[in-house]
């Protein structure tokens, strides 16, 4: 088990990164999932691209979903809503001591109202972040010097533990997703445009994507070996990558038509 310092650590990271990427995971619930280069986690770095960007709207847990285009997105982004609005609730019941009024209130949803759940997961992050540091736990003082209550409580050590999980497990779920998570995904028949290799995604949690051609030294491509014998294209090589794979295919479709 991870001491107290670390867990508050990893898990407001965690929730950060849910944040940062909930966008990416709305969009790809309405593109279906292909097999193309760049790979969806990629396009929008490596391209500009016309999409529209992305508005808040209602969480995903309370709107209809007729036709989602990915199901697997979708389903990961129910459960990851579901599990961080279940935590607040259960951080709520613990911790909260803030008066009905006031705004930082973290709000239960009832028979007829979805309660604080209608702001959607950013707020609910943002909430659980803010008891993961055990934010606003000192009491408060008004402008004639009369002390307020702490809204909150710090967080018992058992909770700040289950916090940590769920935030790490949410985190997991959505670079899952998105083929953010550690990972080798062999691009399909799009072979390397200078030795006609076979190509690999490397992706993780951590670090920017790179990938990798088989062959080796053999292979003319003007970029690095790895520590494996591999030519590696790092991140800031990949625009250049995707722009040779390109012309590549390009040549290919004249030739076909010839």
């Amino acid at each position: 088990m991870p001491t107290a310092e670390t867990a508050r650590r990893e898990g407001a990271a965690a929730l950060r990164a849910v944040r940062e990427l909930w966008g990416e995971l709305l969009v790809a619930i309405e593109t279906p999932p292909a097999d193309v280069w760049p790979p969806r986690q990629l396009a929008h770095t490596l391209r500009p691209v016309a999409d529209s960007p992305v508005v808040e709207r209602a969480p995903l847990i309370l709107r209809e979903h007729p036709a989602p285009l990915n199901v697997t997105a979708l389903d990961a982004g129910i459960a990851v809503e579901q599990a961080l609005f279940d935590l607040a609730d259960t951080l709520a019941a613990a911790v909260q001591r803030a008066p009905l009024d006031d705004p930082r209130r973290w709000k239960y949803r009832s028979q007829t109202a979805p309660g604080s759940r209608a702001h959607g997961l950013h707020w609910a992050a943002l909430w659980i972040e803010g008891r993961l540091l055990d934010e606003d736990t000192e009491p408060g003082q008004q402008l004639d010097g009369t002390l307020t209550a702490a809204p909150y409580l710090p967080l018992p050590e058992h909770l700040l533990h289950e916090a940590h999980r769920v935030a790490l497990t949410a985190e997991a779920r959505v670079l899952r997703a998105l083929g953010l998570d550690q990972r080798e995904t062999p691009i399909p028949d799009r072979p390397c445009p200078w030795c006609g290799g076979e190509l690999t995604v490397h992706t993780g949690p951590d670090e920017p994507p790179t990938v990798t051609c088989v062959g080796g030294a053999s292979c003319s491509a003007p970029v690095a070996l790895d520590l494996w014998g591999r030519r590696v294209w790092e991140w800031s090589d990949l625009m250049g990558l995707a722009d040779a794979l390109d012309a590549s295919e390009g040549r290919g479709d004249m030739a076909r038509v010839a």
